[in-house]
């Protein structure tokens, strides 16, 4: 493994492209040749609610909040997110994003991955409004 590596994450392959409108999603583990850290960008269209969830079999994550606003679904619970805000989510939670007006753009941040995979895809069970 080199000392470091450099990547510019919007020139990373969009990995999400053509699978759900209005999702970017962009993963530097192995543009990075990193063993240890997973980083990805990820960006939402303005007022897109991500109808998917997913939580970590062993993965923490943490979140931040590079541009725009929005909210994240935590199991059943929502908070809200503005630019600048870093949330870190245990393994085992489920989570979606939801982007506000003028959209959402979250660097993810995880640690190490085991070699079976780790990611448990959920449908997001956003409240009903109203």
């Amino acid at each position: 493994m080199s000392r470091f590596a450099k990547v510019n994450l919007l020139e990373v392959e969009d990995s999400v492209a053509g699978r759900v409108e209005g999702l970017e999603g962009r993963f530097a583990r192995e543009q990075l040749g990193s063993r240890d850290l997973g980083v990805s960008l990820f960006r939402y269209a303005p007022n897109l609610r991500s109808p998917m969830a997913h939580s970590h079999r062993e993965q923490e994550e943490a979140y931040l909040v590079v541009a725009g606003s929005g909210q994240i679904l935590l199991d059943d619970e929502i908070e809200d997110l503005r630019t600048w805000d870093v949330i870190r989510v245990a393994p085992e939670v489920v989570r979606a994003f939801a982007a506000g007006p003028d959209g959402l753009d979250v660097i993810a941040i995880g640690g190490p991955k085991p070699a079976e995979g780790d990611g448990v895809r959920a449908e997001a069970n956003w409240p009903v409004s109203g």
